[in-house]
């Protein structure tokens, strides 16, 4: 069974300009790409290594991306300090 997962905006240090703090978008089914907000490419990056272990319900913290609650937490490559952009970092959840 593939699980949906939720993706949140949880954090950004510096500015992005194409999130918002609190922003969501889905994968559903394992492969879907589900949204109705803009997505920067180079953040997605940050998800295709763990987003289909996620889906099929591998822990985050089996993963070593795991925060307290147990979701997954990745950031962007965007290294803020050095371009004067902005770093965000998701929260993945899995959807039972």
């Amino acid at each position: 069974m593939v699980n949906d997962l939720k993706i949140t905006v949880y954090d950004i240090k510096g500015y992005c300009p194409v999130y918002n703090q609190g922003s969501e978008f889905y994968i559903r089914s394992g492969f879907k790409l589900d949204t109705d907000i803009e997505l920067c490419v180079h953040s997605i990056s940050s998800l295709m290594p763990y987003y289909i272990s996620l889906a099929r319900r591998i822990k985050a913290s089996e993963l070593g991306i795991s925060n307290k609650e147990g979701n997954g937490v990745v950031q962007c490559l965007d290294p803020c300090e050095y371009t004067n952009g902005g770093t965000v970092i998701f929260k993945i959840e899995i959807i039972e």
